[in-house]
């Protein structure tokens, strides 16, 4: 059905579906997710933990989990997505930039990400996410309200104009207590950074540990004034 629906007719059903879902659970906004969309529906994940992509599996087995490797991330990061791949019932689906980093250092120089951060996130997570996602009439993250001024007006179904898609995100009311008692419950991989003082995993070079008192994206993009890599503007 939602195949041959027009993106005006997408973007008023990602509206109703956000308004009729708003106090439903993940389980009943993933599966009305699966049954709208089917194959054309996505899980989207950083691999800093695997919740939404395991609320996803137990609900659409087989479900794909798109990753960007963005070659800039922590070991910690690779390990958890090959594990993910290796123990749930999810298709994990890796999308890299166009260029390698050495192909990008060659040329806009090196470290770009220090130079241009908006720029070497649109090379490297914007752009093949848009390419990564041709494919889908809707996507899921792992969006909370409760992780930063900037997000919390989340919807749980909402309209992604950028990418003219639906986009899903069935934990926007949790907080990181819902997060880290769903894990705990149902053994859910983390990241192993997020116990060594990361409270947010991005690319190695511009992420930091949190002090404590900080909001839990203070650690990206440090100083910068920057809060967001441009995925979710």
């Amino acid at each position: 059905m939602t195949q041959t629906l027009r993106a005006e007719d997408l973007e008023a059903l990602a509206g109703r579906a956000g308004r009729e879902l708003e106090d439903a659970s993940a389980p009943e906004i993933l599966t009305w997710a699966a049954d709208t969309f089917g194959g054309r529906f996505c899980v989207t994940s950083s691999m800093e933990d695997a919740v939404v992509a395991h609320l996803a599996s137990r609900v659409f087995p087989g479900v794909d989990v798109v990753f960007l490797d963005t070659g800039y991330h922590f070991p910690e990061t690779i390990g958890t997505r090959d594990a993910v791949e290796a123990v749930m019932d999810v298709d994990v689906i890796t999308l890299t930039p166009r260029q390698t980093v050495a192909e990008q250092d060659a040329e806009y120089g090196p470290k770009l990400h220090d130079r241009d951060p908006d720029l070497c996130c649109k090379l490297r997570k914007v752009q093949p996410l848009q390419e990564g996602l041709t494919g889908y009439t809707a996507w899921a993250t792992g969006l909370r309200r409760d992780e930063s001024p900037t997000r919390a007006n989340t919807p749980v179904v909402g309209w992604d104009a950028k990418r003219q898609k639906v986009k899903v995100s069935p934990i926007a009311r949790w907080t990181q207590d819902d997060v880290d008692t769903y894990v705990a419950e149902h053994g859910v991989l983390t990241n192993p950074l997020l116990m060594d003082g990361y409270a947010s995993v991005g690319c190695a070079p511009c992420t930091r540990r949190v002090l404590e008192g900080e909001d839990v994206r203070a650690g990206r993009w440090a100083g910068r004034g920057k809060t967001e890599c441009g995925l979710h503007d």
